[in-house]
């Protein structure tokens, strides 16, 4: 493993599991969220986000958290592993309030309250984003390693097996 994504709805621990990864592997770390956020809660153009994308892929050694799926397509084509943190939605939701009032290293702010719409974008997600996922890990299965992984006890107990 050289090259590894970690992708899946909000809320479902992908942060989390790649710094582990990362503790794990020593592979260093690149998390989207903080290449498209700006800390007054805007974000960077499309154009500024895919160079700075671009640059990271061009890397021999990295683990990107982050869905993105406009990205993913390019993100697929240069990973060599793949963590899907397939969730229910309840336990999705449960990580974004556990996570609430707390400063994290994967995003430029605090986030304080619930956001509706940040909410439902996570309880659409299986039937709106996750069969593309399934697909696009379909046509790129092809010489990567594909992990998915529908609760967090899977994704430790995988974790727990590296040396």
């Amino acid at each position: 493993m050289k090259r590894a994504l970690v992708i899946g709805p909000s809320g479902a621990g992908k942060s989390t599991f790649a710094r582990a990864l990362r503790d794990k592997t020593g592979l260093p770390l690149y998390y989207l969220d903080m290449l498209w956020h700006l800390p007054d809660r805007t974000h960077v153009s499309r154009e500024e986000f895919d160079g700075k994308l671009e640059a990271i892929l061009e890397k021999p050694r990295w683990i990107i958290d982050g869905n993105y799926s406009r990205t993913l397509k390019i993100r697929l084509s240069r990973a060599d592993t793949v963590f899907f943190l397939d969730l229910p939605v309840e336990d999705c939701l449960a990580g974004v309030e556990s996570r609430r009032g707390k400063a994290r290293e994967d995003m430029p702010w605090i986030e304080y309250e619930e956001d509706p719409e940040f909410t439902q974008w996570i309880r659409d997600f299986p039937k709106e984003t996750t069969p593309r996922i399934y697909e696009l890990l379909e046509r790129y299965r092809e010489g990567r390693e594909i992990h998915i992984f529908h609760s967090r006890n899977e994704a430790w107990e995988w974790l727990g097996g590296i040396k």
